[in-house]
Formats: C-alpha cells, sequence, structure tokens
C-alpha cells in the first residue's frame, strides 16, 4: 500500500508541476523551491500522506542521491565547450578549489566557537556544505555549450569539481570522529584521499570520454548509422563505467564521471571545430529519430555539413536531452523527499549557518580571491550570492550516516544539513530569477 502512495504522489507532483509550468516560468521562485513546499504540504506537518524514516532510509538515500549528483556531473561536463586553457576555467578553478577550502575552514569555525560544537563534527558538516550543486543550479549554470558567459560558465565548471574536491574533507571529518590521531592515518589521508583520488578520478574520466567518444564517431561513420544509434545507451554506459573505473583504483568517481562528459565534449570540438558552433546546434533531430529512415532522421540545411559533424551533433543532442531529464526528475523526487522529512528534523540555528554561510562566508571568499580582471565587481557579488547547496549536500550526509555516526553526532549533521539545504533552496530560489534578469539586462546594455 505504501509503494502505492509513494506512486500516486509522485505521479501528482509531477501532474501538477507540468499544468502549472506556463505559470511558474513567470513567477520569481524555481521548481525546487516549489517541489520544497509541496513535499512539506504532503508529509507528517501537512497532509500526513508520505514518512520517510531516515534511519532506515539512509542507504537507498545515498545511492539515489548518488545517482543524481553522477547525470548532473555528465551533463554540466557536456555543456562546457571552452579549452582548459581559456580564462573562464581559472574562475572556475578558482571557486573549487581555494574558494571552497576557505568557504570549509569559515563554517567550522562558526560552528565550533559560535554553536559551541567539537571539531570533529564542526569539519564534517563544514564539508558536507561546502559543495555547491549542480543539480539545483540549472538557471544560474551554462544554458548550453554556447554559453561563455563568465559568472555562469565559472558556477557551472565550481559545481563540476566541487562535489568531488569536497569528497577528501568529509573523509577528514570521519577521520577526527573515528581516528585514534596517528600519523600514518594523516599521512594516507594526504596521499590517497588528497595527492591520488583527485587528479586519478579527472583523468581517468577525461580520457575514456575521449577515448569511447572518438571510437564511437569512427565506427558510426564508417558504418553510416549515425542517425539511428542509441545515444542514451552511450551516455549510460560512459557514467557508469568512467564511475567503476575510477572508484576500482581509488579516485574519485565523480570527478571521473564530470570529466568524460569533458572528454567527450571535446571530441565534439575536435569533428566540428572550435569556431564553429556547437555539433548539436548545427542539426536538429527529428524526435523519436530511432524509429525513422537514416536519411530523415535530420532536417535543416545538413547538407553542407560533414558527416562527423552529422553524428557528434546527434550523439551531443541526444546525450544533453536524456541527462537533463533524468537529472530534472530526480530533482524533483528528492527535493520532494527533503520537504517531506523538513519539519521533523528542522533545526532553528541553521537559520544562523545558512545566514552566515550565505552572506558573509561564502562572498567574503570569493571577494578573498585575487580575481584580477577576469571578474567585475557586480560579477564577484553574483558568484559570491549563488553558492547553491543541495543534492550534493544531501549525498555526503547520508555517506556520512553510513559510516558509523553515533546517533547524537548522525542527528546533529542530519538536522543542520537537511535545513541549511532547504533555507538555500528557497533563498536562492526566490533570487535567482529577479537578479539574473537584471544581470542579463545590464549586459545587454552594455553591449
Amino acid at each position: 500500500m505504501s509503494f502505492i502512495i509513494w506512486v500516486t504522489v509522485l505521479g501528482a507532483v509531477l501532474l501538477t508541476l507540468a499544468l502549472t509550468s506556463s505559470y511558474l516560468r513567470w513567477m520569481p521562485v524555481t521548481t525546487s523551491a516549489v517541489c520544497l513546499l509541496l513535499g512539506v504540504g504532503i508529509g507528517p506537518s501537512g497532509l500526513d500522506l508520505l514518512k520517510l524514516p531516515l534511519d532506515d532510509a539512509s542507504l537507498w538515500m545515498e545511492h539515489l542521491t548518488e545517482v543524481a549528483v553522477l547525470f548532473s556531473l555528465f551533463v554540466c561536463g557536456l555543456k562546457l565547450r571552452l579549452p582548459l586553457r581559456d580564462k573562464n576555467w581559472r574562475i572556475a578553478f578558482g571557486l573549487a578549489g581555494p574558494v571552497m577550502v576557505l568557504t570549509i575552514i569559515g563554517v567550522c569555525l562558526l560552528l565550533h566557537f559560535g554553536l559551541t560544537l567539537a571539531w570533529g563534527p564542526s569539519l564534517l558538516i563544514a564539508a558536507i556544505l561546502a559543495p555547491t550543486d549542480p543539480v539545483l543550479a540549472a538557471l544560474v549554470q551554462v544554458n548550453d555549450a554556447r554559453d561563455i558567459d563568465s559568472v555562469r560558465f565559472g558556477l557551472s565548471g565550481e559545481a563540476g569539481l566541487n562535489d568531488g574536491i569536497a569528497f577528501p574533507f568529509v573523509i577528514l571529518g570521519l577521520l577526527l570522529l573515528h581516528g585514534d590521531g596517528l600519523v600514518a592515518e594523516w599521512n594516507d589521508w594526504l596521499l590517497q584521499s588528497v595527492l591520488w583520488a583527485v587528479p586519478a578520478g579527472l583523468l581517468t574520466g577525461y580520457w575514456m570520454g575521449r577515448g569511447i567518444g572518438r571510437v564511437t564517431l569512427a565506427l558510426r561513420i564508417r558504418n553510416e548509422d549515425s542517425t539511428v544509434s542509441p545515444n542514451d545507451y552511450l551516455a549510460l554506459a560512459l557514467i557508469a563505467l568512467a564511475y567503476v573505473v575510477a572508484e576500482s583504483i581509488e579516485g574519485y568517481g565523480f570527478l571521473s564521471v564530470f570529466a568524460a562528459g569533458l572528454g567527450l565534449r571535446q571530441v565534439e570540438v575536435k569533428s566540428t571545430g572550435a569556431s564553429q558552433p556547437p555539433a548539436e546546434h548545427l542539426v536538429q533531430p527529428v524526435v523519436g529519430h530511432q524509429n525513422v529512415e537514416p536519411q530523415h532522421a535530420v532536417h535543416g540545411d545538413t547538407a553542407r555539413l560533414e558527416d562527423s559533424q552529422v553524428a557528434a551533433g546527434i550523439m551531443m543532442g541526444d546525450m544533453l536531452a536524456f541527462g537533463s531529464l533524468v537529472e530534472r526528475a530526480m530533482e524533483v523526487f528528492l527535493v520532494t523527499l527533503l520537504g517531506v522529512v523538513l519539519v521533523t528534523h528542522w533545526d532553528w540555528r541553521a537559520l544562523l549557518v545558512g545566514a552566515v554561510l550565505f552572506c558573509v562566508i561564502r562572498p567574503l571568499c570569493v571577494a578573498a580571491m585575487p580575481w584580477g580582471s577576469l571578474l567585475e565587481g557586480r560579477q564577484r557579488l553574483l558568484i559570491g550570492w549563488f553558492g547553491i547547496r543541495g543534492i550534493g549536500s544531501l549525498f555526503y550526509l547520508f555517506y556520512a550516516l553510513n559510516h558509523g555516526l553515533t546517533n547524537t553526532v548522525a542527528t546533529l549533521c542530519t538536522d543542520l544539513t537537511l535545513s541549511v539545504v532547504a533555507l538555500s533552496i528557497l533563498a536562492h530560489g526566490i533570487s535567482t530569477q529577479p537578479i539574473l534578469a537584471r544581470y542579463e539586462q545590464r549586459k545587454q546594455r552594455k553591449t
């Protein structure tokens, strides 16, 4: 009976969003904020249609949030078309590296001195809340591969990178809670979790994406089956294999999947040309083209295109559409579940933590970086505000819960994390569209 209720509620939420999408488009609120409120309404504090005891659900919630982040990271990597030497990548690296580390330090100090928590829980919660989210930040990230705006590109690159780079600090927090303080443990953490796992994940995924992409395009061009090949299978295969291979060599799977998307995009760039528009914009696939004759599967002016451009365009277009669909569905489901459990796990101290994190720590960390001419003052303010927390933090929370936290620490981490993430969804969800609209208007006037 509970399964029937779950499916019914999920279908009702999706139907509500589908029917109201034309109205929500003109309202200063994101879909995530609406789903959060719907979850509160159908949870124990509202209609009491759904209940989710996190003690029993932590294991499958860890895997569910992990899958959601993997799809989002892959799509994020596919959208970033600029070469790594481009200046916008310096923004992404600065946000995902120094800014994130400074944020962890700031939140850790706030929790320790402001809320009088021990150093172990303070560092763990700070690391859980550190990564910005690739799932919920769709509006502030790049729209597609043609988008090279410094703010959106930097935020996209940050979200793609720091979901994996935050992992060593989560492990460090668990080490403080469980470790014996031995020098060997710290050495293993530095060598294994930082110096090896980060580059291993990035390099593994990048070269897998490039290798599999080149082989795929070569086979499809040779066999003339570019328009009938199942590209959603290819996306699933690349996500799974990049993750598994990286994890098997003790690298970070999140970074590997993000880098796989980057590597696959570089194959498209090479086949199309860096000065040309992305290949998916050169061809316009017909909906359901897997069952269409190859010569009728794309329309538009494709006669002037090379076979490699047509094959790459259809492949990238299908992958982006499939990945975005899964990403949005997972977002709706997980944020609704967050709303269901929010009131039960609400912690009023999150108001202080969220306010200081969103309005003080994140903006100051961004402002402290020597950006030079990379970012204007207004762009720095935008990036400082748009540090959206979401599904990535939920994954790290459930990962920590499944690695032996005491009941007291587990309750503390759960309540603070869920409450701060909910505050981020509401605060950033309400402010995103008006702020971005003003930003785009100023850009248009300037150009």
